[in-house]
């Protein structure tokens, strides 16, 4: 009979707002490399400030017939740092010593480390409405593009992201089926060609399910139709239903799905040309609606994206010099280290999602330009077969 116990005790800083804590970490001079001693030691450094902010303590305890056989400490940290400045940098032989102050802040708990900071080129593209017969009412047929239109403003100013427009590329042939029609390795069909065609990371798309009115008979010509709608006495009610989606760019796979649903009063005249994108559509309280719904897919994208490390093509390798498809506008910057990944398809299945293998290699940033950026890697390309339409990351 083996019992195995475990107690968990979770120590945290009395501060729990943003605060600067100062860490030391030492590393050994091999070779003379002080660069790489250097870079060694600040990340002991960032672990020891991190730590001293908010340590997590497990302990762990295996019992076997009443006897204590194993017992094991775990001491971790999720706090990340926001800003950093080197306060002491000491050589003492070939011992590096560096002492830094950190600004740091309690990591949230679904958020990329280095990524973070990074904007991801996302694609929004048109949302078609599956049924055109929904819009007669208000003539809102233009709501396939205007819809996906909004959802760009919103994730624009919420920040974090490079909003790419496509709402005039349609992702879906089958709208019935739509998304559900995929491959058999769960893939879109044309996600991975959008996206290779727009150079973006992610694609949102979607599709508009049902726009119609909860009660068309209520909508009659009748002066008694047109009286209990004076009267506020008909069923004036308006659905609104529409699938989101947000797909991987480099592998197809679905990231993010889900279906969002409201209804609301259409309170205008029922010969009025509103359109979808129109003023006299948002005073509407079904306008008023659909723009909070718009703001609730904006913050889903966000947050499912939050998650997602930062990935971008390798456009050219020379040498030791990688080339990359971004650059300043994502946020990258000289000095940044990204991991690189080799891209497999097989020749058996040439259509299927591309495999990602590490090169257990990383390049290192040098140069950047708006739209790309290039650094060095310490091998090489050929010796990894690194090359084009291969992938670097940062996590």
């Amino acid at each position: 009979m083996r019992l195995a116990l475990v107690a968990a005790l979770l120590l945290t800083s009395a501060t729990a707002s943003a605060a600067w804590v100062q860490g030391t970490g030492i590393a050994m001079i091999d070779n003379g490399n002080v660069e790489a001693a250097r870079a060694e030691a600040r990340n002991a450094a960032l672990r020891d400030a991190a730590l001293q902010y908010e340590a997590h303590v497990a302990s762990q305890d295996t019992m076997e017939n009443g006897v204590l056989t194993d017992s094991r400490l775990t001491v971790a940290s999720q706090a990340r740092a926001r800003r950093v400045r080197v306060i002491e940098e000491h050589r003492s032989g070939n011992l590096l010593r560096l002492t830094l102050e950190a600004d740091m802040s309690a990591s949230q708990q679904c958020e990329a480390r280095d990524a973070a900071r990074l904007s991801k080129r996302v694609a929004v593209t048109g949302f078609p409405i599956l049924d055109t017969d929904h819009t007669r009412m208000g003539r809102v047929s233009d709501a396939g593009e205007v819809l996906p239109q909004k959802l760009q403003v919103e994730l624009s100013e919420a920040g974090g992201l490079d909003i790419l427009n496509a709402t005039q590329v349609q992702m879906f042939p089958d709208l019935l089926n739509a998304p559900t029609q995929q491959r058999f390795d769960n893939s879109l069909t044309n996600v991975i060609q959008v996206a290779r065609e727009l150079d973006v990371q992610f694609v949102v798309t979607g599709v508009i399910r049902d726009m119609r009115m909860s009660d068309p008979e209520a909508w009659g010509t009748s002066i008694l139709d047109r009286m209990q709608r004076g009267l506020g006495m008909a069923n004036q009610e308006r659905q609104f239903v529409a699938d989101l989606m947000v797909y991987d760019g480099f592998s197809g796979s679905p990231v993010y799905q889900k279906r969002f649903v409201t209804s609301a009063k259409w309170d205008t005249d029922m010969t009025e040309k509103t359109g979808f994108g129109s003023s006299a559509f948002d005073r509407t309280e079904y306008g008023k609606a659909v723009a909070r719904t718009v703001e609730e897919m904006s913050r889903a994208v966000s947050r499912a994206l939050a998650c997602q490390p930062f990935m971008t093509r390798i456009t050219r390798v020379e040498g030791q010099q990688v080339y990359l498809a971004s650059g300043a506008t994502s946020g990258l910057r000289p000095g940044d280290e990204l991991q690189l990944y080799r891209s497999y398809r097989f020749f058996d299945s040439l259509d299927a999602t591309p495999e990602l293998r590490d090169a257990d290699i990383s390049m290192t940033v040098n140069h950047v330009y708006p739209d790309f950026s290039s650094g060095l890697m310490p091998q090489v390309g050929g010796i990894n077969n690194l090359q084009r339409d291969d992938i670097a990351i940062i996590w």
